[in-house]
């Protein structure tokens, strides 16, 4: 295999490390033992998340033992945000989540072989600790004055809010986590974004200071960002999320479909698990048939499948098609086509009508008599199905299970009723 910190740097996953030589030599030497930490602060990571978990994948693919943390502790504080103090959710709450995260970290890691990964929790170690030896044996090592560096805690400062002592103290936490996985698991690696150095950086500090003899590491990936300056995994509905009951599978897919073209190659290095030639070759199409959207296409299926599982690829797929006619849609099942007709301009009407009263109440046409002339010019569709008649009527036997309508301008204009009375 090629030199995994070659390979990381290819792919555009390497920001920073502490000593770059240093954490060459010992990845090559390895196997190492590193770590990440999520917090539990929402019920499911999101797509920002994935980038350090497909890191992780990485790493043990080139036969390294993986820590994934997830922060029982720290979920009930949170990291500093750069704007404004977090809410505390309930410790109940935070321990329902861990639960969750878990559960989606899992399935990128194997738990197998001389180098399998292992999950851990940091409620594990601070639960029982007092206030008294939290800053006896944790506190007396850091200073302020330098804590008041990190950028986290720089740009709080400077907010009107200010921070609470209670996130101020986040890096303290995380820096023990580091040592505690140091002196439970052998533990010389942790991996984060940029945004998280300064908590990074606490973490080898304190294994310098009460472990001396210890050669531990940093490394930090970069903040993926989009072309047009937005934050990268938001849409104008919010995150796209990983649990299936927050981002549908199909909206998941349509978030990489719709990559811009100036992203997806940087994208599909970061994200993919594909060969460099494959890749090289996705960035060539993306040059010179750019229409195509061919890597954003591959991109959304490997991802997809890689999230949400192989079969609810090929539905969301299948759904992709048949909206455009493409494919029956009447035989996609009833969750996959309301995930689909969730992301279309959409009405609700209480029965079935004239097919232009319609076509005028979902926007697809600016009035009716706009819509007899789609019609007439033969660009109107019922369920993939060209209507033919200016006077014709949707009955009740022609709903997708019995609630839903496709309507289509065109090839492009999509439009969903949905009928609730049946």
């Amino acid at each position: 295999m090629t030199d995994i910190v070659d390979e990381l740097k290819w792919r555009g996953l390497f920001a920073q490390s502490t000593d770059e030589e240093a954490l060459r030599k010992a990845l090559a030497d390895g196997p190492v033992t590193f770590y990440c930490g999520f917090d539990p602060t929402a019920p499911s990571l999101h797509v920002g998340h994935l980038v350090q978990v497909l890191t992780m994948r990485r790493l043990q693919l080139a036969g390294h033992r993986p820590l994934a943390l997830v922060g029982g502790a720290t979920g009930q504080i949170g990291d500093p945000k750069p704007t404004a103090e977090r809410t505390l959710n309930s410790p109940e709450t935070v321990a329902a989540w861990v639960e969750r995260v878990r559960s989606q970290i899992e399935p990128f890691l194997s738990f197998e072989g001389d180098n399998a990964a292992t999950m851990v929790n940091n409620l594990d170690w601070t639960g029982g600790m007092s206030a008294i030896e939290f800053l006896r044996d944790v506190g007396k090592h850091f200073r302020v004055n330098k804590m008041l560096t990190k950028d986290s805690v720089a740009r709080r400062l400077e907010s009107e809010q200010g921070i609470s002592y209670t996130e101020f103290s986040y890096q303290l936490l995380q820096g023990m986590d580091f040592l505690e996985l140091y002196r439970r698991y052998g533990c010389v690696l942790q991996q984060g974004g940029s945004d998280q150095w300064g908590n990074l950086t606490a973490g080898l500090d304190l294994i310098h200071r009460l472990e001396p003899e210890a050669e531990a590491h940093a490394l930090a990936t970069p903040l993926m960002t989009k072309a047009d300056g937005t934050k990268f995994g938001k849409t104008e509905g919010g995150a796209v999320w990983l649990d299936p009951e927050m981002t549908t599978p199909y909206a998941f897919y349509q978030f990489w479909l719709n990559v811009d073209d100036r992203d997806v190659s940087r994208y599909m290095r970061i994200l993919s698990f594909k060969s460099r030639e494959e890749l090289e070759e996705l960035e060539k199409v993306t040059e010179e048939r750019p229409q195509a959207r061919t890597a954003q296409r591959a991109l959304a299926e490997e991802l997809t499948a890689l999230v949400h599982g192989a079969e609810q690829c090929a539905a969301v797929i299948a759904a992709s098609k048949a909206l455009f006619g493409q494919g029956e849609l009447a035989e996609l099942d009833e969750a996959t086509l309301a995930a689909a007709l969730a992301e279309l301009p959409r009405a609700a009407v209480a029965e079935p009508g004239p097919v232009v009263d319609l076509f005028a109440e979902v926007g697809l046409a600016p009035s009716k008599s706009a819509a007899r002339r789609t019609v007439k010019e033969g660009g109107a569709y019922v369920n993939n199905v060209k209507v033919t008649a200016e006077d014709a009527e949707v009955s009740a036997g022609d709903l997708l299970h019995g609630r839903w309508l496709v309507l289509r301008r065109g090839k492009k204009n999509l439009a969903a009723v949905e009928v609730t009375a049946g």
